[in-house]
């Protein structure tokens, strides 16, 4: 059974994500941006939403976390509960 590690920075904006997103490839630690920013409840571990199975989280989510390359900053990814930044520490299939 896949399965992934992530963590993610949920705002209200597309803008505010590119901005953020930028901020992280300048050099700005995902965790400290997604303590100061995310509007998740998990902004406050640093964004880290653990360890889940494919269908666990939404369509959008599962598309880029089982498809997308290790520890990098995929994003803006829009939701139902806004945009966010994803990052994959982990998969396995």
């Amino acid at each position: 059974m896949a399965s992934a590690s992530a963590r993610h920075i949920l705002v209200d904006t597309e803008e505010q994500c590119q901005e953020l997103k930028q901020q992280i490839e300048n050099g700005s630690d995902f965790a400290e941006v997604a303590k100061e920013h995310s509007s998740c409840p998990s902004g406050r571990s640093g964004g880290d939403l653990g360890e889940f199975g494919p269908g666990q989280m939404v369509k959008e989510f599962d598309e880029v976390v089982f498809s997308g390359e290790l520890n990098t900053v995929h994003g803006p990814v829009q939701t139902q509960f806004g945009y966010h930044l994803l990052e994959i520490t982990e998969r396995s299939d």
